[in-house]
């Protein structure tokens, strides 16, 4: 069974990284700072959302479901800054090469994380390969690597259910919930700046996981369209991943559960 990784990002606005480009005066707080980062952009645009090079990424979220089992775990502060928590995510690329998994990874997540990995000095070589790295199955990169949009070592599932159409894209939310699962509990990234704010951090982690597990769920449903996954072998999945959440003692995991009834 060849590893899969499914991921997904929360972001905050880069408070610092706009001081710096805007030459701001010190007393202003981080709340207002990005009163004014928010304020500019819909002069500029019409809605408020910053630019992805000024997303500073706080947690990624994480569901690895290998032969050995299923785990899901954050990299994310306070625990961790934001180059350690960047760097660790492509560490395990590194490690494993998996098939990663996304919901708009490719319009949003990795964008993020290759501007903010630059940034901080970040080293992911596998994950650039293309056909011309140092690893002994390199050439098979140049047919299906990370990077295309086309290719399914990355699989967009939001960019390729809509056909790479963004007119016909779909929220993660709904069709979670239309295919039975619990969907969003309480959060979303909307919210994310705000809960920061309060303090939230941990609850800005826990969303993300549980927006990651959805992911997960979606990912096999597709997979069994596909023909990869019988109507049997999901429902099997479907009861394990309920078995492996329940051992893990923590209160979003219980309201999810109860969610998925």
């Amino acid at each position: 069974m060849k590893p899969v990784l499914v991921f997904d990002i929360e972001t905050i606005p880069d408070v610092a990284g706009f001081r710096r480009l805007n030459d701001l005066p010190g007393e202003l707080s981080d709340a207002e700072v990005a009163a004014l980062a928010f304020q500019q952009r819909r002069a500029k645009t019409g809605s408020d959302f910053i630019q992805l090079h000024l997303q500073r990424v706080v947690a990624i979220s994480c569901v690895l479901r290998t032969i050995e089992g299923f785990k899901v775990w954050s990299l994310a502060e306070p625990a961790l800054d934001e180059a350690a928590i960047i760097q660790r995510f492509f560490d395990g690329i590194e490690k494993f090469t998996p098939q990663i998994v996304s919901w708009n990874g490719g319009g949003f997540d990795l964008p993020v994380l290759h501007y903010r990995g630059m940034l901080h000095g970040v080293s992911a070589p596998r994950y650039w390969d293309m056909g011309e790295g140092d690893y002994a199955d390199s050439r098979d990169f140049k047919w299906n690597n990370y990077i295309s949009r086309y290719h399914t070592r990355h699989l967009d599932l939001m960019d390729l259910l809509a056909m790479y159409n963004g007119r016909a894209n779909a929220p993660l939310d709904e069709l979670a919930k239309l295919f039975g699962f619990p969907g969003k509990l309480g959060m979303d990234g909307s919210k994310v700046w705000e809960a920061w704010q309060a303090g939230q951090a941990a609850e800005i982690r826990d969303y993300c996981e549980t927006d990651v597990v959805n992911t997960y769920l979606v990912y096999n449903r597709f997979r069994r369209m596909r023909g990869e996954l019988s109507a049997a072998e999901e429902a099997a999945e479907i009861d394990f991943v309920k078995a492996q959440l329940g051992k893990i003692d923590a209160p979003h995991w219980r309201e999810f559960l109860a969610a998925w009834g």
